[in-house]
């Protein structure tokens, strides 16, 4: 999932999810483990980094690119009694073909495809290589074209984050033997979104880590407080609805998704309710080398 910019986007774009009881409390009880320094930060000062590990997140996103990486997903039903009514377990090789992000499922509920199921998803794989391999220029202008217009808009959709909410210093906490920022963030009374996708950002608040020394967020906590409506009330998020979301430093270069924990209570078509907690964790993360190229898998398999 990889993860338009910031876990509020993270949180509506992939978490059909899960339900947490939580809606209630406000930034100031999200966690107590931060301990307050000697010194504070202004709220000037604390927009600031969130302003500026935004824009070191959108570097990130960049460098992810460059990298191979395996994505294990867990997503559990849950009904009203809160017992676990079903499972499902996917596990995906993610790559990058001519700059497109592409998920391979590899396995499911933790055992390896069936042969049949594999070829299916080497077909996939081959599939979109022939289809880039044979675009024109001008599909290939247009594909670019599209995708740089979706960064800009994330990039609009960031900035708005930083003023629309009070940002709070809640003190400062190690995590993974390194000191970070804690940040608490809520909503601004009356404020007005600027973007339609904005339009959401009065509905959550959030508590962040910023890596003190890279300000890179490490880890956001975004709670829904209030009902949120897409698509002509087909489906509808409740609030309480929560997701946690971490990063990790990868050859002291960039910052990547390590875990997503998600749990949502939504409602679909206005019918019926659905409770689902969902695990994602990625991890074995590889760098190209500048070399690397794509070979179809025809041609990969004559030269074993």
């Amino acid at each position: 999932m990889r993860i338009r910019y910031a876990a509020l986007f993270v949180l509506l774009s992939t978490l059909a999810f899960g339900q947490a009881p939580l809606a209630s409390q406000k930034t100031s009880d999200l966690g107590a483990t931060a301990t307050s320094p000697a010194a504070s930060l202004s709220e000037d000062q604390t927009r600031q980094l969130i302003r500026e590990s935004a824009c070191k997140d959108a570097e990130n996103d960049k460098k992810l690119r460059d990298y191979t990486y395996l994505e294990r997903q867990q997503v559990r039903r849950i009904d009203g009694k809160g017992q676990v009514k079903s499972t499902e377990i996917k596990a995906y090789d993610v790559m990058q073909i001519y700059g497109e992000r592409v998920e391979k499922l590899i396995s499911k509920d933790d055992k390896p495809l069936s042969a049949k199921d594999a070829k299916k998803e080497d077909d996939k794989i081959q599939k979109l290589i022939d289809k880039r391999k044979n675009e024109s220029d001008a599909d290939r202008a247009k594909r670019l074209q599209k995708e740089e217009k979706e960064r800009e808009e994330d990039r609009q959709f960031v900035r708005e984050v930083a003023d629309a909410y009070n940002f709070r210093f809640a003190g400062m906490e190690s995590l993974d033997g390194r000191e970070n920022y804690v940040i608490d963030a809520d909503p601004k009374p009356g404020y007005e979104p600027r973007l339609k996708d904005a339009r959401i950002l009065p509905k959550f608040r959030f508590r962040a880590w910023i890596d003190k020394n890279d300000i890179q967020w490490r880890k956001l906590d975004v709670r829904c407080i209030d009902t949120v409506s897409f698509g002509v009330l087909l489906f509808r998020m409740h609030k309480g609805s929560r997701a946690i979301l971490e990063q990790t430093r990868v050859n002291d270069e960039v910052w990547l998704q390590r875990h997503v924990a998600a749990k949502v209570d939504f409602r679909l078509a206005l019918v019926k309710n659905f409770d689902v907690d969902m695990d994602i964790t990625d991890r074995d993360y590889k760098k190209f080398r500048s070399d690397t190229t794509i070979i179809p898998l025809g041609e990969a398999r004559s030269q074993e």
